[in-house]
């Protein structure tokens, strides 16, 4: 099982993709963000940000191998902003008062509560009080700590259409997080294709039902929470009339369109968006998947990084841009043009700082992915070398010259 295979946030992308590099000639792109497309009606911001941070950096933090004592200040670079504890159970039965922290029952898989051959571990008293003295610790430092729930794992079953939002929000406040992350990866959610008005795919229903529900939750009980969504890579596209029609942009996602309505619809109850711009092949433009939730929002836009290997597509995220390059040329040309030069950090942060929205920030999967996994390809960028590159660039607060230290993987 492939560190996709364990919740990971890029699920397995199929790509239908006409093998065919068109000759396109470089253009500079201006994004329009209100157009007659019908792609122009934006969800409003929800509400006022003057006390979050001007740029967020959001790291997720595989819980498997890892370990709740992983999770403090020293190991984690203070210009990351927010970390995701990733994941937890969308069904989960966990119960307000119980720190039963374990896979079983909450999701994650730290070594302490890991489901083993062996059997199910347990946290002791201790080890629950620690975990949440941990994520206390980061608070106070200024990086806060999320609960994201679901990832491609815990979105094949029947565990989204037994989502309980009460007991998410249980989850989250015995933690001391700051918010819940909505990670949905179901698949077979299969979209028209038709004009804004009329765009629609099968499972709008459920994902719209999740964010809702929660977002009534949290507001029911005046609850310090804020909720966030990771976005497909083609969640977006495929809506006819607008530049994001299917062959203007990559061909062949099955999950294009997919977050479209939900984001479109409901967009005034998510703070701000994880954009997962990757695993998606060398035909995916991170920028032109910017610009298709754009057009349609207008909170914060967080773009997303994955440290290669990916778990699909093969592309491979360098730090520096080729010689000449141009981080805004080639852009919505019409034309399902390779991307491949445009995929590195230097070119993202350049488009973000000078096209995108001031609150705009990164995200990357995942904080220990080589620890977990395998080591980057050489020439491939790292957790340091992209994160402090994003630190020093777009820029973030902080200590730009902090690292994420080389821990050993746990075998629980």
């Amino acid at each position: 099982m492939n560190i996709k295979n364990r919740g990971k946030r890029g699920a397995v992308i199929t790509l239908l993709i006409v093998a065919m590099i068109f000759s396109l000639s470089p253009a500079t792109f201006t994004p329009l963000h209100a157009s007659a497309s019908g792609n122009e009606v934006k969800a409003p911001l929800k509400k006022d940000s003057a006390n979050e941070p001007a740029r967020r950096y959001v790291a997720y933090a595989s819980t498997w191998n890892t370990s709740i004592y992983d999770l403090t200040p020293a190991n984690i670079p203070n210009y990351i902003t927010n970390v995701n504890l990733s994941f937890a159970r969308p069904d989960t039965a966990y119960r307000k008062g119980s720190y039963e922290f374990d896979q079983a029952v909450a999701g994650f898989e730290f070594v302490e509560g890991a489901t083993t051959y062996n059997g199910q571990k347990k946290f002791t008293p201790q080890q629950a009080r620690d975990l949440r003295d941990n994520i206390a610790a980061l608070k106070a430092r200024g990086t806060e700590v999320w609960v994201s729930v679901g990832g491609w794992a815990y979105s094949q079953g029947s565990q989204w259409a037994n989502f309980s939002a009460s007991r998410v929000v249980d989850l989250a406040l015995d933690l001391g997080a700051s918010g819940v992350d909505i990670d949905w990866e179901s698949s077979g959610s299969l979209c028209n294709k038709l004009e804004a008005e009329r765009f629609s795919c099968t499972k709008d229903g459920e994902i719209a039902w999740i964010i809702n529900s929660l977002y009534n939750e949290i507001q029911a009980r005046g609850a310090d929470l804020k909720i966030s969504i990771a976005g497909w890579s083609t969640g977006a596209y495929y809506v006819k009339g607008t530049p994001f029609e299917e062959g203007k942009v990559q061909w062949g996602s099955p999950f294009g369109g997919t977050m479209y309505r939900v984001v479109k619809d409901h967009g005034d109850k998510i703070d701000f968006i994880n954009l997962m711009s990757y695993d998606a092949g060398d035909y995916y433009d991170p920028r032109e998947g910017y610009e298709s939730y754009r057009a349609i929002y207008d909170g914060p836009i967080n773009i997303g990084m994955e440290i290669a290997p990916e778990g699909s597509g093969g592309a491979v995220l360098e730090v520096e841009a080729p010689p000449g390059t141009v981080y805004d040329a080639e852009m919505l040309t019409g034309q399902n043009n390779i991307a491949t030069r445009y995929y590195n950090v230097e070119t993202m942060v350049k488009y973000i700082k000078y096209k995108g929205k001031a609150n705009d920030g990164f995200m990357i999967w995942q904080l220990w992915k080589q620890r977990v996994h395998q080591p980057a390809p050489s020439g491939a960028a790292t957790e340091n070398s992209a994160g402090q590159y994003v630190c020093r660039n777009l820029p973030l607060a902080g200590d730009c010259n902090q690292t994420i230290p080389n821990l050993p993987k746990l075998i629980p």
